[in-house]
Formats: structure tokens, C-alpha cells, sequence
């Protein structure tokens, strides 16, 4: 979730707070003497989610992983690519009804 910055025009405090847009919207609704201040963009708090990749090492230990769980979602993604092992993993999922 994004950081935001407000300022009080009651007490000419600035204060930061981590909320989505709609509960930032919703807050300065219920407040109105905080006002959006924008210093830049908005900070992103954590680092973790889709907008980063696993280092390699990080990689072989999933691909680890998924060696001894061939037919999990993880092997699916990170387990070997050759053709053999592809066609055992989509026969598993077939035969499991279409979900790992």
C-alpha cells in the first residue's frame, strides 16, 4: 500500500499515512482540515509481490522444491521444462480435474 503525506491546516502538522486510495479518499471526506500534500510519487511500503524476481539463488532452491513436489503449482513455474515432465504434470492436472 502506498504512503500518503496530509497536511493539518488546523496545526500546520504534516503527518504520513499508509492506506489505498479509496480509505485515502474516504479520509479526507471525514477530515476535511487535512489537506494531500504531494512530495513526489507515492511511496510503496514492503518490496515483496510481483514487481520483484527471486535471485537465482533463490531460484534453485524453488526449483529444489518443486523437484520433490512435481505436481505443484511451484513445479509448474520453477520445476524442470523439458517435455517429459510437462506432459506428467498436465496429465496429473487432467486427471485431478483441471486444479493442482
Amino acid at each position: 500500500m502506498p504512503l500518503y503525506d496530509f497536511l493539518n491546516t488546523q496545526t500546520g502538522e504534516y503527518i504520513e499515512k499508509m492506506c489505498s486510495v479509496s480509505q485515502r479518499e474516504n479520509f479526507l471526506k471525514e477530515n476535511p482540515h487535512f489537506k494531500p500534500v504531494m512530495l513526489g510519487a507515492p511511496g510503496m511500503v514492503g518490496g515483496t509481490g510481483d514487481r520483484t524476481k527471486p535471485d537465482n539463488g533463490f531460484k534453485e532452491v524453488l526449483s529444489k522444491i518443486s523437484e520433490a513436489n512435481p505436481t505443484s503449482a511451484l513445479a509448474s513455474d520453477y520445476g524442470k521444462k523439458d517435455s517429459k515432465s510437462v506432459k506428467i504434470r498436465n496429465a496429473v492436472q487432467k486427471h485431478r480435474g483441471g486444479s493442482s
